[in-house]
């Protein structure tokens, strides 16, 4: 049965049928782009990886565009030769969406890098999809506003938005989803549609933001994003505690979003991912299991729920706060949560990393982990824990070495584990990184088949070429394989 996941996995991202472009198509594009239309190895290889388990699946040339309309120019070339095209930002998905997985044009968004609006009476900006979510913020400064989906990576806002990103600040400010106002986004056609108006409602038509938000660049290419900000609160605090095992910590957290506390963040990490990045980033953390903490608002709210929550952990079995203030403090305590996946992928040099990201409710987090924890300690291979428990989503990063198929065959059953164990407790296969290609088995789970089969009915109208990321979410021409799993501890 693990044998034939795998397979399963290996299938799903193999070229079927490359539809490669024609040399007319690729004079045309030339001539549109100049020296912006590449066709180096390198470069193609480049736009055909990213941070997920399966080997690149390089592109046949990549478009480097700087405006709209020419991402509508090539996407019309494009449709009407039947070409695939995929969309790039950064290359930071973990679940093989850029992946070239029938070859075509891959679309460089990144020098689409402009900030054209921030409009602080609004409480909103505008910019192109290439722009990251760091070079947003530093567009900020001094506004006294800031956004506020922090997924870690130095994620582009259009690959954001195309993934459903959210992050450490979830729990507090929302997913991508909930902070975006309005997209501008080329069809498979080559048409330019503005999704919304910047009103703080509407009831006119379809809600064609949320449509578009999370297809994964299947439906449309965003080349243009109106994100919510955010005031810079008056005080900030950080804080780090230990305490006994997972589900202490957990439990911690649960009681302190059942008491009304308005948590900024909570994020929490196992033994291993401490021990991971003590040694990537020269920290001195204890190696047990620790949950940071950030609380924001007024001085005295501040106060007054960080006393809240210390009590609760300490009525948990935890340590004693460890507390940063400054800004300069904050970021030495969270710097290093930020780089965990690098510094995991350090306890097992050459291995690649098996990521997983369920999401179940805050009342079955508890058990859930406690399931996933017994199939770890049964796995043999290194799996670091770490999530963003404050709403219900963890990680877990399966590290392997990918030359290694009986290791590939445990990481992949691990996932298809925890991935029907997520179902089975009311939650999702995928909160935050997505569907791509490696979590198109769960969808029937998840959804079921009538729920699929509409989503694939939509894919089919809106892109009846199926020239937009092909052979990812969902199947165009049939409905996608139900994976049953693998039967294991916890299941």
């Amino acid at each position: 049965m693990q044998a034939d996941l795998v397979q399963a996995h290996q299938t799903a991202a193999a070229p079927a049928i490359r539809r490669a472009p024609s040399e007319a198509l690729l004079a045309q594009l030339q001539a549109l782009l100049g020296p912006r239309l590449v066709r180096s190895a390198a470069e193609c290889m480049q736009h055909g990886s990213d941070e997920s388990g399966y080997a690149p699946q390089p592109p046949d040339a990549v478009a480097y565009v700087e405006t709209t309309d020419e991402v509508a120019q090539v996407v019309a070339l494009c449709d009407a030769a039947a070409v695939p095209v995929i969309a790039f930002g950064v290359g930071s998905s973990v679940e093989g969406h850029v992946l070239a997985v029938h070859g075509g044009i891959c679309v460089d968004l990144s020098r689409m890098n402009a900030v054209l609006a921030i409009e602080p009476d609004n409480l909103t900006a505008t910019a192109q999809a290439g722009v990251t979510r760091l070079a947003l913020n530093a567009a900020l400064a001094g506004s006294g506003l800031f956004f506020s989906v922090d997924p870690g990576a130095d994620a582009s806002l259009g690959g954001m938005v195309a993934t459903g990103a959210s992050g450490t600040n979830t729990v507090r400010y929302g997913t991508m989803r909930d902070n975006t106002v309005s997209l501008v986004v080329v069809t498979a056609q080559g048409k330019v549609v503005r999704t919304a108006s910047h009103a703080r409602k509407s009831s006119a038509g379809y809600n064609l933001t949320q449509l578009f938000a999370g297809s994964e660049g299947t439906l449309g290419i965003v080349t243009e994003v109106t994100v919510r900000l955010h005031p810079q609160p008056e005080h900030v605090a950080a804080a780090v505690v230990n305490f006994p095992s997972i589900g202490a910590a957990v439990q911690t957290v649960i009681q302190a979003i059942q008491m009304g506390v308005p948590l900024a963040r909570a994020e929490l990490l196992d033994a291993l991912s401490v021990r991971a990045i003590n040694a990537h980033s020269r920290t001195a953390h204890r190696e047990a299991p620790t949950v940071f903490f950030e609380f924001c608002g007024g001085r005295a709210q501040v106060e007054e729920h960080a006393a809240t929550v210390a009590e609760l952990a300490q009525q948990n079995g935890g340590g004693d706060f460890q507390w940063a203030t400054l800004p300069e403090e904050r970021s030495r305590l969270w710097q290093p949560r930020h780089h965990a996946y690098f510094a995991a992928l350090q306890l097992k040099p050459g291995c690649r990393s098996f990521t997983t990201d369920a999401c179940v409710p805050l009342a079955s987090l508890g058990a859930c982990l406690a399931e996933t924890l017994q199939d770890i300690a049964c796995l043999g291979l290194p799996v670091p824990l770490l999530g963003h428990v404050g709403d219900g989503n963890f990680h877990c990063l399966v590290l392997a070495d990918p030359k290694n198929s009986a290791e590939v065959d445990l990481a992949e059953a691990f996932c298809a584990r925890l991935a029907h164990r997520a179902i089975r407790f009311g939650g999702t296969c995928t909160g935050e990184h997505g569907v791509g290609l490696h979590k198109q088995p769960y969808l029937v789970a998840e959804h079921g088949a009538d729920a699929v089969e509409l989503m694939a009915r939509i894919k089919r109208a809106l892109d009846p070429n199926n020239i937009l990321n092909p052979g990812k979410v969902v199947a165009w021409d049939a409905q996608p394989e139900v994976s049953t799993g693998v039967q294991g501890r916890g299941d």
